[in-house]
């Protein structure tokens, strides 16, 4: 495969930063802009090594400084977005201005380039948050959005990721700019941080400092846990696959489990004299709080075009966050 030149937004975070491992891994030149608002330039410390990254810290809501990191790239992955419940529930307007304003410049610069008649493929990182509180079993990608209301703050993230989706179909419809959306679900990995309500981090942190597991509700909620390396793999087939331009395509695992077992398979591995304390989600976030009991996808559509199938479990994902966090924590592996 001819080498690229890709750029990577939200490149310092959990899944930009080893998105940009595996672009350097198959040989491509790879530019990350970052604001580390979320990320942190430790997750590339293994890429800054590597002579063939360029690392910016700044803002993809910077007109100029997009424009000229889009004026030499050959794709765009567009991964920068607010991210995490508690982000999402104490921060509404950083969630709406976040998603919202740099997915517009990053499309109508790269509208620029098109005109021009250089053609640079855009992957836009959507989110199962956008089907909202869909009651449906699973979700494949034509159903309806369905969101609460918007004195809801909860709903603010989904809504402005679905508008996202909207700005990009838009500019493959009217000018065939070529653009790939996914709808990723609950990616996890090493590198995820516990600071945003991400709940396996979360989990796993807490069980290795020897601390109760809090269990939001009823701990009934399902949801399909992907290894990031999975997802990373499914990404880059998918943008190279002509049929998948234009399409929207839900990502990850199609396997449910329900969020107080997910609790007690890592008290199982770190710690079985551990527990689990039941907080509501008012308590926890706010009176206003809503959430989906079931967030599981259809795949169908995903994998008429691509062949990569997960090859990580469960158990080997919670393994391996284990023992990034036991690194990251500074815990002996043997204890």
């Amino acid at each position: 495969m001819k080498s690229k030149h890709c750029l990577v937004t939200g490149g310092a975070g959990f899944i930009g930063s080893h998105l940009a491992e595996r672009l350097l891994d198959r040989g491509d030149r790879v530019s990350v802009i970052d604001d580390e608002s979320t990320g942190s330039v430790k997750n590339l410390a293994e890429a800054l090594k590597n002579p063939r990254f360029h690392y910016t810290k700044g803002t993809v809501a910077d007109r100029q400084l997009v424009r000229d990191m889009v004026a030499e790239v050959d794709e765009v992955y567009h991964l920068a977005a607010a991210v995490g419940v508690e982000l999402i529930a104490r921060s509404p307007i950083h969630t709406i201005e976040t998603n919202i304003y740099p997915t517009e410049l990053i499309l109508s610069e790269l509208s620029r380039r098109h005109e021009a008649g250089e053609s640079v493929k855009c992957f836009l990182a959507s989110t199962s948050e956008v089907y909202g509180k869909n009651p449906k079993a699973s979700w494949d990608e034509d159903d309806d959005l369905v969101f609460g209301s918007t004195s809801r703050a909860r709903w603010s993230y989904g809504a402005s990721k679905a508008i996202d989706e909207f700005l990009a179909l838009a500019y493959w419809r009217e000018q065939r700019l070529p653009v790939v959306i996914g709808r990723f679900f609950n990616v996890v990995g090493p590198r995820q941080s516990a600071a945003y309500g991400m709940v396996l981090p979360r989990f796993v942190e807490a069980a290795l400092l020897g601390r109760t597991l809090t269990v939001h509700d009823d701990g009934r909620q399902t949801r399909c846990f992907a290894h990031v390396a999975d997802v990373i793999d499914t990404v880059l087939e998918l943008v190279t696959v002509p049929e998948a331009l234009g399409g929207v395509f839900n990502i990850g695992s199609d396997q449910p489990v329900c969020i107080l077992d997910l609790a007690n398979q890592v008290i199982a591995r770190i710690d079985p004299t551990l527990s689990v304390e039941f907080v509501s989600y008012s308590a926890a976030y706010s009176d206003d709080f809503e959430d989906c009991r079931h967030r599981v996808p259809k795949l169908d559509r995903l994998n008429k075009v691509v062949k990569h199938r997960c090859r990580f479990s469960l158990d080997e994902t919670i393994r391996a966050v284990i023992a990034h966090k036991r690194a990251e924590l500074g815990l002996d592996r043997n204890s």
